[in-house]
């Protein structure tokens, strides 16, 4: 089940993993989702890095509220570096881990002391005889296409088992080009399923409550991003001129544009996008 082939990345995906990886740096969390903010900060409260973690708490309890009562197994699809995957173990579940990132490998087995099996591996190439309770993907949907989505999911549940999605979707579905456009088509993605066989059961729009998150990652990445960029740039403009006439001419060609979509995150996903927490249902088979 271990697939270290080479994976050809979106560029929209690329820029997701680069969030990512600036996120994991600003937070030094066992977690990689955007938390759930309850209660929701009040206008001009600081926000901070240490109510960021109460609120990554949140948000996976929150996701247990959704599975429901008898679910023992769960496999944890693009299960990052462990956090909800040590929050589900400590309350009884059986878990199992997948991701095709060697890096997220590492500090998974590091969190879950490697007490969870971890398959490195994209969901769509995994084949295992086992069979599931409930497959949760959260934040993680976004990496995998619907249709592979939902016929794998019903391929690897057991009959009348659950998948529990909990992701940024797209209601626009004119938004194509930007930073968060690969995410899914809400409605798309709800066709997908059905036609595999799947029934929505519960879902909740939790987009204010993760929002906080958006605006933490912007300000401080205004605040310390952009700042020691531009003490960076001084101090070459001083020291080697035509290095930094280079510089400016790489920045306005490849950067600016996307730094600017970046500080607008906010504005761009109240305009094309929610967040959604949908749990589905496997059709019993008869």
């Amino acid at each position: 089940m271990l697939n270290t082939k080479s994976i050809n990345i979106p560029k929209p995906t690329r820029y997701q993993n680069a969030a990512i990886d600036y996120y994991m740096g600003l937070t030094n969390s066992s977690y990689l989702h955007y938390g759930y903010w309850e209660p929701l900060p009040t206008q001009g409260e600081e926000l901070t890095i240490t109510r960021l973690r109460v609120a990554q708490e949140a948000y996976t309890a929150k996701l247990l509220s959704f599975i429901p009562e008898k679910i023992k197994t769960v496999l944890d699809v693009g299960c990052g570096i462990g956090g909800n995957a040590v929050y589900l173990c400590d309350r009884g579940f059986t878990v199992e881990g997948l991701a095709p990132d060697a890096l997220q490998q590492e500090r998974f087995v590091k969190n879950t002391n490697g007490q969870v099996p971890f398959y490195l591996t994209r969901f769509e190439d995994f084949h295992t005889l086992n069979s599931y309770d409930l497959i949760l993907l959260s934040e993680s949907s976004q990496y995998i296409a619907s249709f592979d989505l939902a016929q794998g999911a019903a391929r690897l549940l057991g009959s009348g088992g659950y998948l529990l999605l909990a992701d940024m979707m797209r209601y626009n579905a004119e938004y194509q080009k930007g930073i968060f456009s690969n995410c899914h088509v809400a409605s798309e993605l709800q066709t997908a399923l059905e036609q595999s066989g799947f029934q929505l059961i519960k879902t909740e729009d939790i987009s204010t409550h993760i929002a906080p998150t958006i605006d933490l990652c912007v300000n401080n990445f205004r605040t310390f991003g952009l700042t020691t960029v531009k003490y960076i740039a001084d101090v070459v403009a001083i020291a080697v001129p035509p290095l930094h006439a280079l510089g400016q001419w790489a920045f306005k060609r490849w950067l600016e544009k996307s730094i600017v979509e970046g500080l607008a995150a906010r504005a761009i996903f109240e305009s094309h996008l929610c967040y959604s927490i949908q749990l589905w249902q496997l059709s019993k088979k008869v």
